[in-house]
């Protein structure tokens, strides 16, 4: 995954296959942020073990500076979960339309 290349007319070919693209943007949607939400989890949990610097030294926390590096060098989530779409290991499944009109008189 070195590029973040994305054809669309391959994206379309593999989508018409399936139904509609928008269906899979909202599910690539939902699937991003959760990658994002476990992202951001195991980064403070990492940044958690740190101890701070006070803010008006010159200190550099060199500790703190690698993980942020690491975290850096992760794809983005978005990315993330076009891959597992194409890669077909995300599933979704839509909810089926109910009819909620009722006739009172």
């Amino acid at each position: 995954m070195a590029k973040y290349v994305v054809n669309p007319v391959k994206v379309r070919m593999k989508e018409s296959s399936k139904g509609s693209i928008y269906q899979s943007i909202v599910a690539m949607g939902f699937r991003s942020r959760q990658i994002n939400d476990y992202i951001k989890q195991e980064l403070n949990e990492r940044m958690a073990d740190i101890v701070p610097t006070p803010d008006d030294s010159d200190t550099v926390n060199f500790d703190q500076i690698s993980i942020s590096r690491e975290f850096d060098r992760i794809p983005k989530p978005t990315f993330l979960a076009m891959k597992e779409i194409f890669d077909e290991k995300l599933k979704f499944v839509l909810p089926e339309k109910t009819n909620t009109t009722t006739n009172e008189d």
